[in-house]
């Protein structure tokens, strides 16, 4: 599908920015993580562009894009950073020159178990399962309690699934349970997991402001219950909608501009992908060390 796409969607981008190829600086590519498929493709795509107009390329973390994307967006300066889509789910804090993890899922991302979810009880696809869950959510009356997964600074979120969704089958189709109660039940447990952890790491940082990036990041209970707690704290919440919360091109071209401005590219012979890469693995050039911000 991304090689299909690529040759309309780099015309139609040059043309939208009113730019020749030779305009342009440098090539960025998402170097991971992700799944492999997708990433090999778009690197490939990359490469040729550089290859053929004479670029230099810079690798960028996919997870430190959101991030970046995130802070230009809306203005935050020093936030602890919730980190949550369907492959990754992260309590990050920059400190010297690194995005921090200060807690993280121990198994399934909380995108791929509201999406998993959706599937149990019927939710459609269009446009998106977690977008079906949150409208469902808003209809739910009946809170069912299920287990509650923070270890620590971390989150086990595969044992919930599991519980709403033999909840799901043995007391849906007998009508003692609808949809909207599950979705809602689930959705309040594991977005209060995420408030609980995103403050502690705002204890110990001694933080006030949180950002919230990823694809569920868009999810408009989630925020509020983050804002609510920030507020409680003197702090603030930094949120986003659909246009940049999801994976986008933007943040990867921004980030990778972030890269190229300090003195960073990517050598050829490097460009190849990897589907784990930290976001604690990335050297922040562009930020300075301490926990004061400035570009």
């Amino acid at each position: 599908h991304h090689q299909d796409c690529v040759v309309d969607l780099t015309a139609r981008a040059l043309d939208e920015a009113r730019l020749k190829p030779e305009d342009v600086d440098v090539v960025c590519f998402t170097k991971g993580p992700g799944m492999g498929a997708p990433l090999t493709s778009a690197a490939t795509c990359a490469r040729t562009l550089a290859l053929l107009f004479d670029k230099p390329m810079v690798g960028v973390n996919h997870c430190v894009a959101h991030i970046e994307m995130g802070r230009l967006v809306t203005g935050a300066e020093n936030p602890v950073i919730l980190y949550v889509s369907g492959g990754n789910t992260q309590v990050i804090a920059y400190n010297e020159r690194r995005y921090r993890i200060f807690g993280e899922t121990i198994d399934i991302a909380v995108g791929n178990m509201l999406d998993r979810f959706a599937r149990v009880v019927g939710l459609s696809n269009d446009p998106a399962p977690g977008y079906n869950i949150e409208q469902e959510a808003k209809k739910g009356k009946v809170f069912v309690e299920g287990p509650y997964g923070v270890k620590g600074m971390d989150v086990n979120l595969s044992g919930i699934l599991t519980f709403y969704e033999s909840y799901a089958n043995e007391h849906l189709s007998k009508g003692e349970i609808t949809a909207a109660d599950l979705c809602f039940s689930m959705q309040e447990t594991v977005f209060a997991m995420m408030v609980e952890i995103t403050e502690r790491a705002m204890a110990h940082t001694n933080a006030k402001d949180v950002l919230i990036v990823g694809g569920v990041g868009c999810n408009e209970r989630l925020q509020e219950m983050m804002s609510i707690m920030a507020s409680e704290r003197g702090g603030k919440l930094y949120g986003m909608d659909e246009r940049y919360c999801i994976d986008n091109g933007a943040m990867i071209a921004y980030t990778g501009m972030l890269q190229f401005q300090n003195g960073e590219t990517t050598p050829l012979s490097e460009t190849q992908c990897t589907q784990r890469f930290r976001t604690d693995e990335v050297l922040v050039t562009w930020r300075e060390g301490g926990s004061g911000v400035k570009r």
